[in-house]
């Protein structure tokens, strides 16, 4: 039994049993996608099964984004997810990254229509830090990739 009074701070509340840990992260894995495993989807050709929705602006979608995403602000959810989204098909949400919540408020107000949704972690920074192809309104783009997010192929060498 670890004494909490002289524990270290990670180990001062003790980690969970291995059963409600991994229901935990499975949990998290139904709710979450990360920006290698979307790009190696997408990649892979074909229907990947889902499609991604951009929740940004106007402005921030034509600075850059995801190729073949869905451009629906957040705040246009309700009023033309119907129109641009089939319930069926799982939806992936991304705004601009660990910094900004709108892909949480996009995939909430998603589901509460009946869709089920992920988040990309990461968000669209992620997205060009890994040195991903995007588009802007001038064309396709790609920066190098940050050794620091990709240090090899795959994203963050999970």
């Amino acid at each position: 039994m670890i004494n909490a009074a002289s524990a270290n701070p990670v180990l001062r509340v003790p980690p969970a049993a291995p059963a409600e840990a991994a229901a935990h992260l499975r949990a998290s894995l139904a709710r979450y996608a990360d920006v290698a495993d979307v790009a190696e989807a997408l990649a892979a050709g074909g229907d990947p099964g889902f499609v991604v929705v951009d929740s940004r602006s106007s402005e921030s979608w034509d600075q850059g984004h995801i190729p073949g995403a869905v451009h629906l602000p957040t705040a246009l959810v309700p009023e033309r997810a119907g129109q641009l989204l089939d319930r069926s098909v799982p939806v992936v949400t991304y705004c601009w990254g660990p910094g900004c919540n709108g892909a949480t408020r996009a995939a909430l107000a998603l589901a509460e229509l009946g869709y089920r949704v992920k988040e990309m972690l990461g968000g669209f920074e992620y997205w060009a830090r890994e040195g991903l192809a995007y588009e802007t309104r001038r064309g396709p783009a790609r920066r190098d990739a940050d050794p620091l997010t990709a240090p090899v192929a795959g994203g963050c060498g999970c």
